[in-house]
């Protein structure tokens, strides 16, 4: 009989070395609010902010959303031709994952639609490097419930508007880990959460 290393909560084991790491990355107020607004634009945090991003980005090979997300993304960022914030070539390229229950032709290329959480699971466990969520609310709502979430990396605006969807709802208390953070010049902080 092999022995067993015992494992604690939280600890991460041998199994879970295996396993893609699944991303929620969020533009949030200081009062947790992740619903797009005035509050945010793409290069609001300025040029330290989105290096910061391009390096997220290098770490991924797959870009998770949900339809919603999904179709107002493939609306806009195709189209941009004098984008200076390298997000439309990093859009353009990188394998995206939407999912959708009625979305039948993605008409983004490199698209595959997952058909639901268990879809999102077997992504986990196929090879590749992390897997990053951004925006879509309701699917990061599912994901957290589903508990399928490794890792949060939540770009802290310096910003309350009072209301708006958050990122946690009411009643699903979370105990995180914080793992890093970094303050940028124009006053966003970055604060990663396993």
């Amino acid at each position: 009989m092999t022995p067993t290393t015992p494992t604690y909560p939280g600890e991460a084991t041998e199994e879970d070395n295996l396993m893609r790491d699944l991303i929620v990355t969020q533009n949030i107020t200081v009062d947790g609010v992740i619903e797009a607004g005035d509050w945010f634009g793409p290069a609001d945090g300025g040029p330290d902010v989105l290096e910061a991003v391009r390096e997220q980005s290098a770490r991924a090979d797959a870009f998770l959303t949900g339809r919603h997300t999904f179709e107002d993304m493939r609306d806009f960022w195709p189209k941009q031709t004098d984008d200076t914030t390298g997000i439309t070539a990093y859009l353009n390229q990188v394998h995206k994952y939407v999912v959708s229950t009625t979305l039948q032709e993605p008409g983004w290329e490199p698209t595959t639609v997952l058909r639901g959480l268990d879809d999102v699971r077997k992504l986990k466990e196929s090879d590749g490097r992390d897997i990053v969520c951004t925006g879509s609310i309701q699917l990061t709502h599912q994901l957290i419930a589903a508990d399928l979430v490794d890792e949060y990396r939540l770009f802290v605006y310096p910003t309350v508007v009072g209301s708006g969807r958050r990122l946690f709802v009411d009643g699903t208390p979370h105990k995180l880990r914080l793992t890093t953070s970094r303050a940028f010049a124009g006053g966003v902080v970055l604060l990663t959460y396993r």
